[in-house]
């Protein structure tokens, strides 16, 4: 493994990296991500067994795997039995800061693709949920299901949104270690302006101000 990036751990032992230039173009790739997020969500897996879930071939697999080793998205457990590798994701979620590809227009490219492909994915599996919701009962259709609402904020306010949204997210990712009526819920958000007009005067990320 080569320049891999080191994931920070929390005290409760949540693991996260935060993605380079390098990768963002790694990870930019349709069977890469979705290899990433099923090492999340059922792994370790080996190549064959991702093949099987993703519907695509073993060298494929193995293939992309390498890549998101070289990077240190995915790790070798080394519990494999011969040649049959055993994967684990190296964290277990990933983030960026926008602004540190402002000045690379190939890797604002891959950044833009990777953001969308997250988009469908969240989508495909919103859809996934409402076919099967009414096999489920009613406590748990409940509290499932989508939201939105609206806030009036300044960009600092909204900063400390999310650090309260993540600190309450934190608050609750192993609260239910123990009962065996808990189940693994997967939370998205996505935070966007009602007006999607440029800001007169200021500096865009992708170039220059019109």
């Amino acid at each position: 493994m080569t320049d891999a990036i080191e994931p920070a751990t929390t005290s409760d032992g949540y693991s996260g990296i935060r993605l380079d230039e390098r990768a963002v173009r790694v990870l930019a790739h349709p069977l890469r991500s979705r290899i990433l997020g099923r090492l999340r969500v059922d792994g370790p897996l080996t190549a064959t067994e991702l093949a099987g879930i993703l519907s695509t071939n073993t060298g494929a697999t193995s293939y992309h795997l390498r890549a998101l080793e070289s990077v240190g998205l995915v790790t070798d457990t080394g519990e494999g039995a011969g040649k049959r590798r055993l994967w684990r994701a190296s964290s277990d979620y990933h983030s960026w800061q926008n602004s540190d590809f402002s000045e690379t227009e190939d890797a604002r490219t891959a950044l833009g693709w990777l953001q969308r492909d997250y988009v469908r994915q969240f989508a495909s599996r919103a859809e996934q949920w409402l076919d099967v919701a009414d096999s489920w009962p009613a406590e748990w259709v409940d509290v499932f299901g989508l939201n939105d609402t609206f806030v009036l904020v300044n960009p600092e306010q909204a900063a400390q949104l999310k650090l309260d949204l993540d600190a309450l997210f934190e608050r609750y990712r192993m609260l239910g270690a123990g009962d065996p009526r808990a189940k693994r819920v997967h939370v998205h958000t996505f935070q966007s302006p009602v007006d999607l007009e440029p800001v007169p005067g200021e500096q865009p990320v992708g170039g220059d101000a019109p």
